[in-house]
This record gives structure tokens, C-alpha cells and sequence, in this order.
């Protein structure tokens, strides 16, 4: 049976196999991450510098398991970046210049209709791999942005949102992606949700949602924006191997 410290050892796999493999041990033992009094989860890579704000206004830089707590806001540099695990096994890369909030986390082994999973993306980007919150009580798990609501169905997922700051990006037809919510899925769906209507998208498919009253839109694979790992983050992490080398994802996480 592979211990939990096996799995962490893993180093030249992508970061999504990896990811959804952690997962699922952890779902097949039984062995979720005790959750303590207002801890969510904990950071177990990072590069460079990525710092946390808290519910009291003070901010602090992160290290390698530092704690991430309920209303922490969580922020990477120019060129930082941030794995945060979550005590449910969920885990999310948080890219260059991103803001996350930590809205509400609430996970109990013995009471799976009690969770209750709430990301905000203020800034950037990130890629999510959900873990057992996501697949015991996915109605539970939901991340907000400034344009829709995202909501899950077990998954491996990616959201970009740019306002006038996504000029380093590069969309398959050439040009940086227009401001808005950028979305693309790897494992499962998703549900993009605004004033105007909802959008499920599943593996495979691109997303962009212009503003909160506009309706989302399904992209081509030409006209989407997948949401990747640029090379400078392809060097080892500490604890996680290297992001993005090994099968064939081309830094994609």
C-alpha cells in the first residue's frame, strides 16, 4: 500500500496525474487531513515570493507549509507561485500575480453534505484539482470571480481572469485573451454561471465569460485559452517534484 509520503515523492510526473492520483488514495484509506480550528489547508510548493493577507488586515510571507486559513488572502508576485492542499485533498496552483480568498471551508469525514468549499479568484489565474469535497458533496464547492460563478463536478480546471493584465499570455490564434473569465477543463465539468444564464463545459472544452450580466460562451480549442505553467515554473518544487515534465503535458497542469 503507497504511503502518503510516497505519493509526496513522486517527481517527474505532471502535476495533474499527480494531483488526481493523491486524491484518490486519500479517498480509498480513509485518510483526510484533520482539519483544524480555522486551518483550510497548507502551502506545499512555492516559488518565489507569494504572501497571505489575513481576515484582520495583516499580511505575512509564506513558506512551505505555512498555513492557509478561512478569509486568508493568498498572493503571488510577478513571477511567483503557490500550491496550496486543502484539507479535503483539493489542491490549487495559484499563477503569476493571482489573488485567491479563502470565502469558507468546512469539511467533516463524518459529514459529507456538510461541506461547504468557497474560492474567490480576485486576480490571475489558477488551476484547481478538486478533492473529496468535490466529489461528496460537489453542490458544496463553488469558485467566484468578478464575472461568473464556477461550479464543479469533480475536476481538474483552470481559470483566468484579466483586466487589462494578461498581455504575457498567448492565445492559439496569436494576441494576448480579451478581459474577462477565462476557463478551460482537463478532468470532469464545470459550471459557469452569470446573471444572464449558465454554461457547462467538460474535458476538452474552453470557456470565456466577458462580465457578470453577460451569458458564457463556448470557445473552439483555437480560440480558448488554456491555462498553463509558462517555462521558468518548470524547475523542481520543493515536496512536488517538477511541475510539468513527464506525461506529455508540456507544462500544463
Amino acid at each position: 500500500m503507497p504511503t502518503r509520503a510516497a505519493v509526496l515523492r513522486c517527481s517527474q510526473m505532471a502535476w495533474a496525474r499527480w494531483a488526481l492520483a493523491a486524491s484518490m488514495a486519500l479517498a480509498g484509506f480513509g485518510l483526510p487531513t484533520p482539519v483544524l480550528a480555522g486551518k483550510a489547508g497548507e502551502v506545499t510548493d512555492l516559488s518565489g515570493v507569494v504572501v497571505v493577507r489575513k481576515a484582520d488586515g495583516q499580511s505575512r510571507v509564506l513558506a512551505v507549509k505555512s498555513d492557509v486559513e478561512e478569509g486568508d488572502v493568498v498572493a503571488t508576485t510577478g513571477n511567483s507561485y503557490a500550491r496550496v492542499k486543502f484539507a479535503d485533498g483539493t489542491q490549487a496552483v495559484l499563477r503569476p500575480g493571482a489573488q485567491v480568498k479563502v470565502v469558507a471551508f468546512r469539511f467533516e469525514e463524518q459529514q459529507p453534505k456538510q461541506d461547504n468549499v468557497v474560492l474567490s479568484l480576485l486576480k490571475g489565474g489558477m488551476r484547481i484539482v478538486t478533492g473529496l469535497s468535490g466529489k461528496r458533496n460537489p453542490e458544496g464547492f463553488r469558485v467566484e470571480t468578478p464575472s461568473a460563478i464556477v461550479g464543479i463536478r469533480g475536476t481538474n480546471f483552470g481559470l483566468q481572469f484579466c483586466r487589462d493584465d494578461c498581455a504575457q499570455l498567448v492565445t492559439a490564434r496569436g494576441g494576448a485573451p480579451a478581459n474577462g473569465l477565462h476557463a478551460d477543463v482537463s478532468d470532469g465539468a464545470i459550471s459557469l454561471r452569470t446573471q444572464a444564464g449558465s454554461l457547462v463545459i467538460g474535458i476538452g472544452q474552453f470557456a470565456f465569460v466577458q462580465g457578470p450580466a453577460m451569458l458564457p460562451v463556448l470557445l473552439s480549442p483555437r480560440e480558448g485559452t488554456r491555462i498553463v505553467l509558462p517555462p521558468q515554473a518548470v524547475s523542481p518544487l520543493r515536496h512536488g517534484g517538477t511541475v510539468g515534465e513527464g506525461g506529455g503535458l508540456e507544462c500544463e497542469i
